[in-house]
């Protein structure tokens, strides 16, 4: 028997071969093209072109030509976005090993390059290989908050689906006539992959799918609850915002940070301090307390909470100022423009952040006061928050301290 992993005849699953490996192949060339898109969606719903504070890759180039206005309709655009994205690419995770199981014996292939084709294709894979490991660990690890990467999740998943996406295409255009023949064909062509000494087999291919095919609907059900209240939350085992809602009452439903997390000083969100900063048209600016906000005109809007880590709340019933009836004060009476949004939050990303004229505009847009027929409470945001339809929640800034309106 060969020790040697270079050598054919160590690898003896009698599962490996072109079908198995074809079959893997065509899920994932599915499944990772959804998640390429809802992935390159979920950036654009960031705005990242509007202001710095929203970009948090400023170098991206010519890789930011798709970018456009985030709409706000539908106003579950983005919980629908992200839940797709996370829990797809939870969900394939059985489905990407077992692909790579499947043909782990080429990584061992000697010489490593016939020909200058060959060697491209080593090369494609060898970014493919890396690349998907890196995108599908970076992922859950921002989906379970935990941020042990080196530097920002945002730019570094940003450019590795960049790096793994285009060797994934290029995979997939060379694979793909082998793939589809071996998918028509009743008998497995003799590849590398097919072992020249097969041990017994203990299981079928078709087996082996079902194994794999399983273990994706158990991540599948124990994900994606976090898109939902109430029974199925509970079944999100595997989602920090899974199990139980934090608390009762109008204000039990999930959030990201607290406000002892945020270092928010319960003396500067009081009825006494706390003030609303807001300044328009050729520095026109106005100081609103919390009771004088609450003498203006209030409107109230259902809409979600959702992040993108892909755990979303159902519709909340936010009432509040109209963002439009807040620049209107400043001098914007007609054609409200983009926003600048500064919160007390003193740590974390997203302190401050911009919107878009568009997201002003909406008559939905709120500077919330209260939320299912109750004042916010400090983890909510009190004294006030931002709630704009279809924004990832990073953009609905709690604890708001200034608005500045303008072109950005």
């Amino acid at each position: 028997m060969a020790r040697s992993p270079f050598a054919p005849s160590f690898w003896r699953s009698p599962l490996r071969g072109p079908w198995l490996t074809s079959v893997l192949g065509v899920v994932l060339l599915g499944g990772i093209t959804l998640l390429f898109v809802t992935g390159l969606l979920s950036y654009a719903a960031y705005n990242p072109d509007l202001a710095p504070v929203n970009d948090k890759t400023p170098d991206k180039g010519i890789l930011g030509f798709y970018l456009f206005s985030w709409p706000t309709d539908p106003h579950w655009l983005y919980r629908l976005n992200q839940g797709v994205h996370v829990t797809l690419g939870i969900t394939l995770i059985p489905v990407l090993l077992a692909k790579l199981w499947s043909v782990v014996p080429k990584l061992f292939t000697l010489p490593p390059a016939r020909s200058l084709a060959h060697a491209l294709e080593r090369i494609s894979l060898l970014l493919l290989v890396g690349g998907a490991l890196f995108e599908f660990v970076t992922g859950v690890l921002n989906v379970q908050l935990d941020y042990i990467f080196p530097g920002s999740f945002y730019p570094l998943h940003f450019y590795g689906a960049w790096v793994f996406f285009s060797a994934f295409v290029a995979h997939a255009v060379l694979k793909m006539p082998l793939a589809w023949r071996s998918l028509r064909q009743l008998r497995e062509e003799k590849t590398e992959l097919v072992s020249p000494n097969p041990a017994p087999p203990t299981v079928s291919r078709r087996g082996a799918l079902w194994f794999v095919g399983s273990g994706s609907l158990l991540l599948f059900l124990t994900t994606v609850g976090q898109n939902f209240d109430g029974v199925l939350r509970r079944t999100a085992l595997l989602a920090p915002h899974g199990g139980a809602e934090p608390g009762s009452g109008p204000g039990g439903f999930q959030i990201n940070k607290t406000a002892a997390y945020a270092g928010i000083d319960p003396r500067e969100t009081s009825e006494e301090a706390w003030r609303l900063v807001v300044v328009g048209r050729a520095g026109r600016t106005v100081r609103l307390s919390r009771a004088e906000l609450l003498q203006l005109p209030l409107h109230s809007s259902a809409l979600p909470i959702a992040c993108v880590e892909g755990w979303s709340t159902s519709d909340q019933w936010w009432r509040g100022v109209r963002l439009r009836d807040l620049a209107a004060l400043v001098g914007y009476e007609d054609d409200p423009p983009d926003v600048f949004v500064e919160s007390l939050q003193r740590h974390g990303a997203f302190r401050r952040a911009a919107l878009r004229a568009n997201q002003v505009a909406d008559p939905r847009s709120l500077l919330a006061l209260s939320v299912n027929g109750e004042d916010l409470t400090p983890d909510h945001g009190h004294p006030a928050r931002i709630i704009v339809p279809a924004a990832p929640g990073v953009l609905n800034t709690k604890w708001v301290a200034r608005l500045t309106f303008g072109d950005l």
